[in-house]
């Protein structure tokens, strides 16, 4: 586990950097893929964890999110339009190639939420962003008094720095939208979904 900032940590991972979990003070955020349980588990085992968040409801961010809230006996956060996606394990996707893919995927297990998160929430010292498009409810985590983002899916940095995929997104456009929302913030740490690190608050406004 590699400290980012105060109170924030990157969980190792297989490459690293390709699909990210955080803790970030004791709230482990995103879960991964069903493969990271281990992974996840050997570097939480011995610490204390009082919630999980799930940034959107697909199956690489909540993949390990059951075996997690179980093992640890901790409640799961999301927001509010994407928990009945983590509830029943039936995320939303765009149409027609994503709809085919996603049909064909062995899905994470189902688990109840405990909270539905909106706008203003706090969450371990961040602030609750509705930031919707890549899915119906996703969020994003923002500290203010000294500029960390976790973006989840909203950008990704993989390759190169810019949106998720149109196919994967439930609404490129909103995706869009949400994009500019934070970059506008002006970020000085931002945390990806996938992809690494970024200290550049002017590279997210230069995206298209």
């Amino acid at each position: 586990m590699r400290q980012l900032a105060p109170g924030v940590h990157l969980l190792l991972g297989r490459p690293p950097h390709l699909v990210n979990a955080y803790l970030v003070e004791d709230v482990l955020v995103d879960a991964g893929t069903r493969s990271a349980r281990r992974r996840i588990t050997r570097q939480l085992d011995g610490r204390t964890l009082a919630a999980h968040v799930v940034t959107h409801a697909h199956p690489d961010h909540f993949g390990a999110s059951h075996a997690v809230c179980e093992r640890y006996d901790v409640p799961l956060w999301i927001g509010r339009k994407d928990a009945a996606a983590v509830a029943t394990a039936t995320p939303v996707t765009g149409s027609g190639f994503a709809a085919a893919v996603v049909s064909r995927m062995r899905m994470p297990a189902p688990h109840p939420v405990a909270r539905g998160l909106t706008e203003g929430d706090e969450v371990a010292g961040f602030t609750v962003l509705d930031v919707p498009g890549h899915s119906p409810g996703h969020i994003a985590l923002w500290r203010d008094h000294d500029g960390v983002l976790l973006c989840g899916d909203v950008f990704v940095n993989v390759l190169r720095l810019g949106a998720p995929p149109k196919f994967l997104s439930y609404d490129d456009l909103r995706n869009r939208a949400s994009m500019r929302r934070l970059a506008e913030l002006r970020p000085k740490l931002v945390l990806f979904g996938h992809g690494r690190p970024l200290r550049d608050p002017d590279l997210l406004r230069l995206v298209r």
